[in-house]
């Protein structure tokens, strides 16, 4: 410990008379948040930030199996019941892949319809999007086979090249205009999925400035995963969410923002999106953990939305609803339900 003159600092204590120095000159108010008691201009007003919160559910994704997560939905009947259960509990929106019966992501009409069909019926409103990434022969044609039958109100488009986990994952140039041009005829809204802030460049390139995508857009930043943002501790995230968000608000000052509950940044990322004002995405298809420092996994989308529930309380942010969610997108006020035979053969 250093030397301290404690003779100089009693002195200081004396000539001070033991008090500190106070003066309040706005009294009777001892302390006022909005104004002062010297003008009438406001001193602090709300922040600009959504009154609603959208809580999208996704519902199982393409990564995980059960050997991996035991209550992972798989099969068409899973994924349509987990999907409707979140959609009774007030989901905002439900983000669907389908599975094969090896438990494979699969592009296929007649399992997005079967999952998707009775979710038009039972909810007209709700706002279905759906992921749709043609990795294998004949799977462009299938891709476009569920766009032209109007399965989903939405559809991400990643505009990345990065590894996820041990697998590359890119989206060459080419392939992501061309994609966002079905999207856009097909009646849907395009969604810019980006997994690192280098995405965010690839959009601006090669979709906002020749036109293809509007702004504002809509964007999804999913983080966490292995090869996306690293967010292994509390700084990380942090700093990678507000990096990347203040990426897209430079080129999309008034863009729609959805960040995903992803890999063990989990729940706390999402905790953090929504006190930014940003928009969150629950469920299990972006991680198996429930937080980030705990091992527990997720049960359900239902329990995954009840947190994303509890953020919204604490953030004093109600969830919006589909109706609502509908309108901030900019789509009609419903989608039909989906013939029979919509996309097969097409």
């Amino acid at each position: 410990m250093a030397n301290v003159d404690w003779e100089r600092v009693s002195k200081g204590v004396a000539r001070e008379q033991e008090k500190m120095i106070w003066r309040p000159y706005g009294i009777p108010t001892v302390l006022d948040l909005e104004k002062s008691a010297f003008h009438d201009a406001p001193i602090s007003t709300p922040w600009d930030i959504p009154e609603k919160l959208v809580v999208s559910v996704a519902i199982t994704g393409a990564f995980f199996r059960k050997d991996q997560n035991p209550n992972q939905p798989i099969t068409p009947g899973e994924i349509l019941e987990s999907a409707r259960e979140v959609t009774k509990a007030g989901a905002s929106t439900v983000h669907i892949h389908v599975r094969d019966d090896e438990g494979y992501n699969v592009l296929s009409p007649e399992r997005f319809r079967e999952v998707i069909s009775p979710l038009r019926e039972e909810f007209p409103s709700l706002v279905v999007d759906g992921c749709l990434v043609p990795a294998l022969g004949g799977e462009w044609e299938l891709m476009k086979n569920v766009l032209e039958g109007g399965v989903l109100d939405a559809a991400p488009i990643n505009t990345t090249a990065t590894y996820i986990g041990d697998s590359l994952f890119v989206k060459p140039a080419p392939i992501m205009i061309d994609k966002v041009r079905l999207i856009n005829e097909s009646g849907a809204k395009p969604e810019i999925a980006v997994y690192t802030d280098a995405d965010v460049s690839n959009a601006d390139r090669f979709l906002i400035k020749p036109g293809l995508i509007e702004t504002p857009a809509a964007w999804l930043i999913l983080p966490a995963l292995p090869g996306c943002s690293p967010m292994e501790n509390p700084r990380q995230m942090i700093d990678g969410l507000t990096r990347t968000a203040s990426a897209i608000r430079d080129i999309d000052p008034d863009a729609f923002i959805m960040v995903c509950a992803a890999g063990r940044a989990s729940t706390h990322v999402a905790a953090l999106a929504a006190l930014m004002g940003l928009h969150i995405r629950v469920g299990m298809e972006d991680t198996y953990w429930l937080w980030p420092h705990r091992e527990d996994k997720i049960e359900s989308n239902v329990q995954a939305l009840h947190m994303g529930q509890l953020i919204s309380q604490v953030v004093g942010r109600p969830v919006a609803t589909p109706e609502e969610y509908r309108a901030m997108l900019g789509l009609p006020e419903t989608n039909a339900q989906i013939p029979a035979t919509a996309g097969v053969g097409a």
